[in-house]
This record gives C-alpha cells, sequence and structure tokens, in this order.
C-alpha cells in the first residue's frame, strides 16, 4: 500500500482544494492529510475562518481522505512521514523545493495549485463584497 502525505490549513474548503486532494489520492492507496492547528495558525500569524476540529470534521467527510492528522509545527514533517510509514509527501507548487530535505525519507512531489481560487482570494472577495 503506497501512504501520501499533504499538509495545510484547509479553511474555507473549496474546489482547489478537492482538486488538489483528488490528485495526490491518486498518487497513492491511502492518503492522510496534516491540517494546520489553531495554535500552529497563530505561530504562522494565519486566522483560519473555522477552528481546528471543524476543519478537521469537513475533511474527513472527504471521500479522497483516509485519515486527518494535526500539525503542530513546522518541524514534524519527518517524524510524521516514519511514524505513519509515508512513500510520498504531496504539496502544492508554491512550496517547490521548500521540502527537498524530506527526499530521504519519502519522494517529494509538487503539484501545480489550481488556477483562480484561493482561501485568500476568497476572503478578500468576502471583505469587498461586505465593504458595499
Amino acid at each position: 500500500m503506497k501512504k501520501v502525505i499533504t499538509y495545510g490549513t484547509f479553511d474555507l474548503l473549496h474546489w482547489g482544494h478537492i482538486n488538489l486532494l483528488k490528485r495526490a489520492k491518486e498518487l497513492g492507496d491511502y492518503l492522510i492529510v496534516a491540517i494546520s492547528t489553531d495554535e500552529f495558525n497563530e505561530i504562522k500569524n494565519k486566522k483560519a475562518y473555522y477552528p481546528y476540529e471543524q476543519r478537521k470534521l469537513i475533511l474527513e467527510a472527504v471521500r479522497y481522505v483516509d485519515e486527518v492528522i494535526p500539525e503542530n509545527n513546522w518541524n514534524q514533517k519527518a517524524g510524521d512521514i516514519i511514524h505513519h510509514d509515508v512513500d510520498l509527501l504531496v504539496m502544492g507548487d508554491d512550496w517547490k523545493g521548500k521540502f527537498d530535505h524530506l527526499a530521504p525519507y519519502c519522494e517529494v512531489t509538487y503539484l501545480p495549485r489550481t488556477a483562480n481560487i484561493s482561501t485568500t482570494k476568497i476572503k478578500n472577495e468576502l471583505l469587498l463584497a461586505n465593504a458595499y
């Protein structure tokens, strides 16, 4: 069985997220999604609309996702890969090169982001719409 892992906040789940999860799942048999905890988002100066437990619940309902785990810090990836016996790390290509140091533990692949969609874009459009 080939295990795949990906990381992210996965706030305001949208079709770009679903595309990424679908493509990641197609690369293996079992997909683990590590989502940033609220505490980790705070360290990154990010604020998710939904708290961790709600984002976890939403992701667990996505058919491509087999398991959801918390991401508590930047440095846990190697430990997660070893602990969960992961074969492939998948990240969006905006992270290209940032996780190549994990290649001794597993294969690392960067997938293209879905064009014209992002959580930031959605949040900005909602702010703009509410300004009127």
